[in-house]
């Protein structure tokens, strides 16, 4: 078994210290598989001085070149043959522009490991019938984006005896289905099941409030779980924090601050990371995070900056080291006192568009290759 299908199947995933040596062996490992196999992605390492043998500790990976997330949207980098791919997805767009995150059959084994592992951790998985409500599209053969399929995966964490969505497909288009939502909880809590809500934070809180707008108080039952994840994104206006959110599910659906869970992900950066009781996010052995200044350099533990995700998860598409566009700060483990030691990360907004701009032009120009163009 090689290194990176040995670090997805440990067992305990925030044991960072213990598993420093077999990542570090992943990663190289990783590199050479994108260097050999990836024309472009070599050519991004040599041009910005890269030599593999310049990564000789855990505290060397900061090293290895980061590709911008936004550069990504603008070029497709594979690593394998295109009829080895597999699970295509895309991210949502919001920006006009998408990053395409494809997997082969390595990459789906470790992302198996890693997810499975997560969710016992994270005590995601029951075996008791659940219902789902979930805060985005019904999945179709022509919606490719990634939060969709996540979404529809984690409906399977625990068995689903039915699945309503607040966007349905009626064939041609997404149409709203805020009433079927409303008639669905009703009913659901006339069973006396457990309920999931998965979705963006926004799309959580417009229910909420439209249920308390609408007089519908409901008491769920106690087992029940608010999964979201991806940020506010063009809700930014709207965001509430935290303790009004969750004052606002305590309200309209019996549900606490413990039952609302949350994880942070990107497609170009397929590593979940959910929120401890103490709704942080704590880096798992199947990553390492490096907050960056504007002249990317690493920076200390609580100096904001660009977050920088690593790991050796991909074998078919170059992403060993992501920037992405999101501003944040990094604090040691103990801080958090939820008992987990590996340092957790704060996501405090996004970076300026003319840094991320900037940073991703310089990535082009060494590329030197037509917009949008794919290995």
């Amino acid at each position: 078994m090689n290194f990176g299908h040995r670090l997805f199947f440990q067992k305990n995933i925030y044991n960072l210290k213990n598993t420093d040596d077999l990542f570090l062996n992943a990663i190289l490992e990783n590199i050479n598989h994108h260097t050999n196999n990836c024309t472009d992605y070599a050519k991004i390492l040599s041009q910005q001085g890269f030599s593999i043998k310049d990564v000789k500790t855990i505290e060397d990976i900061y090293k290895i070149p980061p590709i911008p997330t936004l550069f990504l949207k603008n070029h497709t980098l594979y690593s394998s043959p295109k009829n080895k791919l597999m699970l295509k997805s895309t991210t949502s767009g919001t920006s006009g522009k998408v990053s395409e995150m494809a997997l082969d059959l390595s990459s789906a084994w470790r992302g198996l490991g890693m997810v499975l592992e997560t969710f016992f951790t994270n005590k995601l998985v029951s075996l008791r019938p659940t219902n789902y409500i979930v805060l985005g599209y019904q999945p179709s053969k022509r919606n490719k984006i990634g939060a969709v399929k996540t979404a529809y995966a984690t409906t399977y964490a625990a068995p689903g005896l039915h699945r309503e969505y607040a966007l349905k497909d009626n064939g041609t288009d997404y149409v709203l289905n805020m009433d079927g939502i409303k008639n669905a909880l009703i009913r659901y809590e006339k069973m006396g099941l457990p309920v999931r809500f998965m979705g963006f934070p926004a799309y959580f809180m417009f229910l909420v409030k439209e249920l308390l707008e609408s007089g519908i108080k409901l008491k769920l039952h106690p087992k029940s779980l608010v999964i979201l994840a991806g940020g506010w994104k063009n809700f930014f206006t709207e965001e509430v924090d935290k303790d009004t959110l969750y004052t606002m599910s305590e309200k309209a659906l019996g549900l606490v601050g413990d039952n609302i869970r949350e994880f942070f992900g990107a497609v170009e950066h397929p590593i979940p990371y959910f929120n401890c009781p103490n709704h942080h996010f704590h880096v798992p052995i199947y990553s390492r995070v490096i907050i960056r200044d504007l002249n990317m350099q690493p920076v200390g533990f609580g100096v904001p900056g660009m977050l920088n995700l690593i790991t050796p998860m991909m074998t078919s598409m170059p992403f060993v080291s992501v920037m992405t566009d999101d501003l944040a700060v990094m604090h040691p483990g103990e801080e958090c006192g939820c008992g987990i030691s590996s340092p957790y990360f704060e996501v405090l907004g996004r970076v300026g568009l003319a840094d991320i701009k900037t940073c991703a032009a310089n990535a082009s120009e060494l590329l030197n290759i037509k917009k949008g163009g794919a290995v």
